[in-house]
């Protein structure tokens, strides 16, 4: 019998209600309906009786409400992430794959958790060159952090945080002298940022619909080259609101609001579901996701 027949089991036996069984597991009324039935089948018994408008456990289900319960903490045991793991004597790699951005957020913070809890454990980045591709579902990637794109449709998720799109520009570009309005965002010359050459992207089909139109100057293939850029020229780059602060001020470089309605950066983490109740696995996500929200 799988776990999750187990789970539902456990939600009948505890409820005595499909529907409240339903809203305990996150599923439809129906669904659990359906587990019933087979769960009646491999019982042998019908388990939930209709009395009046509810419905009722038979002696077999008593008998098994706190057998089946005890069988689940002893499952949710064996697959906490805690459960007889000790980071102290872990000796592993793990490979993430994020932009140079997310690098520059949070290489610095993840190393430091990493290394006050598991000295053992290293730490490889890799660059975005296998993203769309097999590298999570192949383990030349554990986890992938960044803006997802297109994942085999087995790949777990977890979104991580929200950030708007902000311009970026030397602290003395011409375009601080007065209000950035539109007309003159889209007449600054603009730095791309693509690994593969792209100059055009959502900020380009948002000022279409205004009229208006860019020159992307210069593509460079990451954030980093960008950022060096535009500290040394009059060039306008993209990036999110309130992620590199004091990269930014480092180099001399100031944020801007874009007056454009454009959808906001969402960033995540990805990986493959066969590491998924991996104890070392869920510990080294765990600081990850921390790290990138600067927890």
């Amino acid at each position: 019998m799988d776990l999750n027949l187990l789970r539902a089991l456990d939600a009948l036996l505890q409820e005595s209600s499909v529907t409240r069984a339903a809203e305990r597991l996150g599923t439809s009324p129906a669904a659990v309906s359906r587990m019933l039935a087979r769960l009646r089948r491999a019982v042998g018994d019908p388990l939930l009786v209709r009395a009046g408008q509810g419905l009722v456990p038979t002696p077999r289900a008593l008998e098994l409400r706190e057998e089946v319960a005890e069988l689940l903490r002893g499952c949710d045991n064996v697959l906490r992430p805690g459960a007889g793991f000790d980071p102290v004597h872990l000796e592993r790699t793990f490979t993430v794959q994020s932009t140079d951005a997310v690098l520059v957020r949070v290489a610095g913070r993840l190393t430091g958790r990493i290394r006050a809890e598991a000295p053992g454990v290293d730490v490889v980045f890799l660059p975005e060159s296998l993203e769309g591709g097999p590298g999570l579902r192949q383990g030349q990637v554990d986890v992938e952090v960044g803006v997802l794109g297109q994942l085999d449709p087995e790949i777990r998720t977890r979104p991580l945080v929200t950030a708007p799109v902000v311009g970026v520009a030397r602290a003395g570009h011409p375009l601080f002298e007065g209000r950035i309005t539109v007309r003159r965002f889209a007449a600054a010359d603009h730095i791309g940022v693509s690994r593969r050459g792209k100059r055009l992207g959502p900020i380009d089909t948002a000022l279409a619909e205004r009229g208006l139109r860019r020159r992307v100057a210069v593509v460079v293939p990451s954030h980093t080259a960008a950022m060096l850029l535009a500290r040394d020229t009059d060039l306008v780059t993209l990036g999110a609101a309130d992620w590199l602060p004091e990269t930014f001020q480092a180099l001399g470089l100031r944020g801007f609001p874009i007056p454009l309605e454009l959808p906001p950066l969402e960033l995540g983490m990805a990986w493959h579901p066969r590491n998924s109740v991996d104890p070392a696995h869920r510990w080294f996500r765990a600081h990850l996701a921390a790290a990138v929200r600067q927890e």
